[in-house]
């Protein structure tokens, strides 16, 4: 049987339940458009970790298919850090987090921007260091450059996609095709919801070796 696809009045309603029920962002904070199951956010935070989890409270609502997250990060001059203590903050995040490689981490940071550069095992280390900054007082944007180091094998790569495909995401996996090309991944067919997408490439993003994924999944 068909699910009938949800109007764009019904996600933008459900959008801003999710928001509602999300603690770490207030409701009234952000604003709701959605135009063909498009999810544009508008507004203004006083932190990143706010400007993020608005997003993921949307990607969260079943019928999203992207999310444009254009909420502005704000802070007032009174409580505003300078980046030199926020340099500190970001280096002391990074050291506390037990699943970074954090002395191969750099950081830079321009008018409250971190800027996380080098070399990591895993991408989910990469994404680990962004989680960890992302929080801090004084951040209000990142910008993840950290890159997988390159020790994939072509075949070994494919076989361990295929297992954690089918560990993490296996219904989802049925309609998904992975071709692996060096340690690069291209991730195509369809899914049926934001979070089965998630599944999916996180399944492959999470495999040693691959640096880069590229992301061609439709949700139906």
């Amino acid at each position: 049987m068909t699910v009938p696809k949800k109007t764009d009045l019904e996600i933008r309603d459900e959008v801003l339940a999710e928001l509602r029920w999300e603690t770490r962002v207030l409701p009234t904070e952000v604003g709701v458009e959605v135009s063909n199951g498009i999810v544009t956010l508008s507004g203004t935070v006083d932190s990143w970790a706010k400007k993020a989890a608005a997003r993921e409270a949307a990607r969260r609502v079943w019928g999203v298919y992207d999310v444009a997250n254009d909420v502005v990060v704000r802070i007032p001059d009174a409580n505003r850090p300078t980046d030199a203590e926020v340099a500190a903050s970001v280096r002391t995040a990074l050291e506390r987090e037990v699943l970074v490689p954090d002395h191969r981490v750099q950081t830079t940071v321009s008018d409250g921007v971190v800027t996380l550069e080098g070399e990591v095992d895993y991408w989910s280390q990469a994404e680990d260091a962004e989680r960890a900054v992302r929080t801090l007082v004084g951040v209000i944007g990142i910008s993840n450059l950290l890159k997988v180091e390159n020790v994939a094998i072509e075949q070994e790569v494919q076989r361990a996609i295929i297992g954690a495909l089918n560990r993490h995401a296996a219904r989802a996996a049925r309609h998904v095709k992975v071709e692996v090309a060096g340690s690069g991944a291209t991730v195509t067919g369809y899914v049926d919801s934001w979070a089965e997408r998630t599944a999916v490439v996180g399944a492959v993003r999470g495999t040693h070796g691959i640096t880069s994924v590229e992301d061609m999944l439709a949700i139906w």
